[in-house]
């Protein structure tokens, strides 16, 4: 059974008992424990813990590639970024990156405009092809067009159940209105997952716990690195 990823606290709660019966018809031998087992996992990457409040908070973000072509003095059809080292020019389009940190609607829109894109070029109309059959469409998730984002697939997977949530069936824009009620509803989401972990004993379990528990190991990492550099 595919978990499902809810988008709205009210929903998540609304269907909560729905799905735990789902997940028995297929899971037999299991407990409500294992079921929120797997609800904190696939919550837990949109959360991190804050010290300052105590309190778990939203992170919908994501760490991409952003890629685009170098500036040489003398442009052709060839790019090198091994020019001037003495080394033979390299024939094709060489990208460069710099690491840059997006939300995940602006990820959610560049995987949508990758598709529509992928429409267009091979003309297939967009009111009767579902977006959602596409999304982890290897070549067209990773393809590069020019200068822009440049997805990683293993990392990509990451993100394939809230894609499932969130883009349209069919359209060319996210809904602004979805992603901000997807920020307020994750730590209530959270919060309802922890206090049913939290009722049968399970405290390690909790998105709270494992949140707290990273970011502390961060930050002595963080004093150990600054320890070593002095």
């Amino acid at each position: 059974m595919e978990v499902p990823f809810y988008l709205s606290f009210n929903e998540f709660e609304n269907r909560y008992y729905d799905n735990l019966e789902k997940w028995f018809e297929e899971f037999r031998n299991t407990s409500e424990i294992d079921y929120l087992k797997s609800l904190s996992e696939l919550y837990s990457p949109y959360l991190y813990y804050n010290f300052a409040n105590d309190r778990l908070q939203t992170d919908a973000s994501i760490h991409i590639k952003n890629c685009f072509f170098p500036y040489y003095e003398k442009m052709g059809l060839s790019f090198c970024t091994s020019c001037g080292n003495g080394k033979q020019k390299q024939t094709g389009m060489n990208h460069v990156f710099e690491w840059k940190t997006i939300t995940m609607m602006e990820y959610a829109q560049h995987i949508l405009d990758k598709i529509n894109r992928y429409f267009l070029k091979n003309n297939i109309s967009p009111k009767t092809q579902n977006v959602l059959d596409y999304i982890n469409n290897q070549k067209i998730i990773t393809s590069k067009d020019g200068a822009g984002y440049c997805v990683n697939y293993s990392q990509h997977q990451s993100t394939i159940s809230f894609l499932k949530a969130y883009l349209p069936c069919y359209g060319q824009t996210v809904d602004i209105a979805v992603y901000r009620d997807f920020m307020f509803s994750m730590v209530q989401i959270a919060e309802c997952i922890d206090q049913k972990l939290k009722a049968v004993q399970a405290f390690e379990n909790t998105i709270h716990f494992k949140a707290k528990s990273e970011a502390k190991f961060k930050v002595q990492m963080s004093h150990q690195f600054l320890m070593i550099c002095n």
